[in-house]
């Protein structure tokens, strides 16, 4: 399966994320999200549901916010999974370990063998 398989691909760049309103504000420029867009868990979770077409969210530059917010960056994997169990057929949340769309605030091991 390729990503173009699984719907439009969104890049939601986390690089640089140090709390969650910057999360929120993010997520919102990132999957243009309506301007009633609350910018709290449960509104995300309620726009996720609602997207209109497939979607592959790509989510990278996380591991920084993950590291200093570890109870928040858990509350997003949530809420990413159960829109994702919510609306299997519409949306695919994917976490890139590296830089392959740039952005990331981790450096990639280089090659392996």
């Amino acid at each position: 399966m390729r990503l173009d398989d699984l719907g439009d691909t969104i890049v939601l760049d986390l690089y640089g994320v140090t709390d969650k309103a910057a999360f929120m504000d993010r997520s919102a420029a990132a999957l243009a999200l309506p301007d009633w867009f609350g910018r709290n868990w449960d509104a995300l979770a309620d726009c996720l549901t609602d997207l209109p077409e497939p979607v592959a969210l790509v989510v990278t530059g996380w591991q920084g916010y993950a590291r200093t917010h570890p109870r928040e960056w858990q509350l997003a994997q949530d809420v990413f999974a159960s829109a994702v169990e919510e609306r299997p057929t519409r949306l695919t949340v994917l976490l890139s370990l590296g830089e392959v769309f740039g952005g990331s605030d981790e450096r990639s091991p280089g090659r392996l063998g």
